[in-house]
């Protein structure tokens, strides 16, 4: 192309006719005009394809691309292979930017030379487009491949707006099922800066058939994966060979029937150490995902993730122990309210958090009795 425009739009969809005008129009009304619209249908067996021709006939900045279904990572590098814009913003086919989403994005990337990508905040809507009450609170980034779990240099994924050169000097995305986002940010954070804006700059649409919510197969794939691209990002901070993300681990990992074969799938290239890192960090992401995620953990998760604390504790500095047992606490409890007592044997906790459990109940069920008794009293 040879005049490309300020900012490249990248937009994957996959079987999208219910939301994907909608979530285009948000981006042709931005107040940043000077943008082309990339979007790469990946093989939608719906309407998807009819509406998209539509789409760009009416407006010459949008740009389809129609792909055989390869999934998200193949469908945003071809994507990417098609931009040549100074930045890219990243848009889902369900989602919805604010007018001066772009603009704003753009302004600080032109006034932070050292920053390489930058995130906003979303609003919570449902399928009909109704906001739920919540938010994100993206903020300042703190990295740390180290804790457990990694904390992950985050920004929203739709919301992202980063500059093409180091997105394509770090290797675009990688096979990381479910983490290629994270992955990607990872490696960002070795070229430059990355920063969220605070401000609400869009609306992030809540579905059944999002990926990471859709059932606790993809938790499983997304709690080991966001705790690989960590391991892949220290080793590289010492100069050790990266971890090899095969695009074939994809099909494996679904064909796995547990936490435990999916983890077996990546051990061959791991050391002791990596190995017992990856299994604790594994079990606390997990657990973080299911206190917010709409999938329930199995028994063979639980029994899993209770091996694992036992096994890997004592190797931990307190701070971290601690942050485990509170994601293991509130499973407990969950289990215990709602008397699911043979999962909450294959969780085997340990007994303090046990001991913990009763002693909140005695509490509890000691409240119970004095108001009783005070409002016997008083009717007395």
């Amino acid at each position: 192309m040879t005049n490309p425009k300020t900012i490249d739009v990248l937009i994957p969809v996959y079987n999208g006719e219910a939301t994907i005008e909608s979530a285009v129009a948000s981006i042709q009304r931005q107040t940043l005009t000077d943008i082309r619209i990339v979007i790469v249908n990946d093989g939608s067996t719906d309407g998807t394809r009819h509406l998209l021709d539509g789409i760009a006939r009416l407006d010459p900045r949008i740009t389809v691309i129609n792909k055989e279904n390869g999934g998200i990572v193949d469908a945003l590098n071809v994507g990417l292979a098609a931009c040549d814009a100074e930045f890219i913003a990243r848009h889902d086919a369900d989602d919805i930017a604010f007018e001066d989403r772009l603009e704003k994005q753009c302004s600080y990337l032109r006034q932070h030379d050292d920053c390489v990508a930058v995130g906003a905040n979303v609003w919570h809507i449902n399928m009909q487009g109704d906001r739920l009450g919540t938010k994100t609170r993206f903020g300042e980034i703190i990295a740390d491949m180290d804790s457990i779990p990694s904390t992950e240099p985050y920004l929203m994924h739709p919301m992202l707006m980063v500059r093409r050169e180091p997105v394509v000097r770090v290797g675009g995305y990688r096979y990381v099922v479910h983490a290629e986002d994270t992955d990607l940010y990872w490696r960002l954070r070795e070229v430059g800066r990355l920063h969220n804006l605070t401000e609400i700059l869009g609306e992030y649409r809540f579905h059944e058939s999002s990926i990471s919510s859709s059932s606790i197969v993809n938790g499983r794939i997304q709690a080991v994966s966001s705790q690989l691209a960590a391991l892949s990002a220290k080793r590289r901070s010492r100069g050790q060979q990266d971890i090899d993300f095969s695009e074939n681990l994809s099909a494996s990992y679904k064909a796995a029937k547990t936490l435990a074969s999916i983890l077996e799938l990546t051990s061959a290239s791991l050391s002791t150490e990596e190995r017992a890192y990856l299994e604790i960090s594994t079990a606390a992401k997990l657990l973080h995902l299911n206190s917010y995620r709409p999938y329930s953990l199995e028994r063979s998760d639980l029994s899993f993730i209770g091996t694992a604390f036992k096994q890997h504790a004592k190797h931990f500095r307190p701070p971290v122990l601690h942050t485990i047992e509170e994601h293991l606490r509130t499973q407990v409890l969950h289990l215990w309210a709602n008397r699911d007592f043979p999962a909450l044997v294959a969780l085997s906790p340990p007994a303090y958090l046990v001991a913990d459990l009763v002693r909140r109940r005695m509490r509890k069920a000691k409240r119970w009795l004095f108001n009783v008794a005070s409002t016997n009293s008083k009717q007395n």
